[in-house]
């Protein structure tokens, strides 16, 4: 299925299916709130159908947007936004430990009929206004396919400590809360997917937090509409090398979220001058897909 691409310079990428559907918007303006970490993020991603499988500034956690990067405990700075995790006083609100991700622009951007590739340029700033990291990150849009109701979106990170410190990467669960270990590349769903069916090759439902494995998917049943709608997560077979073995953070209740986790349990550190990279794939598809359907369908997609 063809695609059509609009960049509104300064604010945002859009992506729409040859059906008129915009599946994709990727938000690169800043925030104006700096409480709630001010970067890039995907909302809405939508079905082929229209269906939309983001949600964005819930009630419960403003600062969650859609798919977006974060690190949640990174040198003592928060770059997801919100609350700060401190053991043994619990979340408090600390706007002085908010760090941000600046859009310094696209060095690459290609568009063909079926297909967009983009790699944006950012640079990680802590609170003070320090330059901590620079990150390269890569946005592709792939395999919109009407008969089998879904598209792909890969995203990429290749991250560099320009400190002259090494950089800590840790989560809430590292800093003493159990079962929390949020950080990462992370999808927050709207309320619709809230009681939401979670499954993953070769583990219950019931132990899916803090555990491994090649992908993850959430189903949902819709409001309003008689529909219901998957959200796959997958690792590329690269990320079993990567820096720090990762950990699917994931609720569907009280509210619907998955991270890649990179550092769920352990805290891992980046030393000055070091990168590390991850490549991950989301697809978005329309109806209840079940183990066997996501397992077939990402078999077809190479990466």
């Amino acid at each position: 299925m063809t695609i059509r691409v609009s960049h509104l310079h300064g604010e945002h990428i859009a992506v729409a299916a040859a059906n008129g559907t915009e599946i994709l918007r990727y938000v690169y303006r800043p925030d104006p709130d700096p409480f709630e970490s001010r970067k890039p993020y995907a909302h809405p991603l939508r079905t082929l159908a229209g269906h939309t499988v983001t949600g964005y500034r819930p009630s419960d956690h403003r600062w969650h947007k859609g798919l977006q990067m974060t690190a949640s405990h990174l040198s003592g700075q928060n770059f997801w936004g919100g609350n700060s995790y401190v053991h043994g006083e619990g979340y408090r609100r600390l706007p002085e430990r908010v760090g941000s991700m600046r859009h310094d622009g696209f060095s690459a951007f290609a568009v063909s009929e079926d297909r967009l590739a983009v790699t944006e340029e950012l640079t990680w700033v802590e609170n003070g206004g320090e330059e901590w990291a620079r990150e390269e990150r890569g946005l592709t849009v792939h395999s919109v396919d009407e008969e089998t109701g879904s598209w792909a979106l890969d995203w990429s990170i290749r991250l560099t400590n320009t400190r002259s410190a090494p950089l800590v990467f840790g989560s809430p669960t590292t800093a003493g809360r159990e079962m929390a270990g949020y950080t990462g590349l992370q999808w927050r769903g709207p309320r619709d997917f809230t009681g939401g069916t979670v499954f993953a090759p070769g583990t219950d439902a019931e132990k899916l937090m803090g555990s491994q494995g090649p992908w993850l998917a959430f189903t949902t049943e819709h409001d309003d509409i008689d529909a219901h709608s998957t959200v796959v997560f997958a690792h590329a077979p690269e990320n079993e090398e990567a820096v720090h073995e990762s950990h699917w953070f994931v609720r569907s209740e009280p509210f619907p979220t998955v991270a890649f986790s990179w550092a769920f349990f352990d805290e891992f550190a980046l030393a000055p001058g070091e990168s590390f990279g991850y490549r991950y794939r989301v697809v978005i598809a329309d109806g209840a897909w079940d183990t066997e359907r996501v397992a077939e369908h990402l078999a077809g997609l190479p990466w």
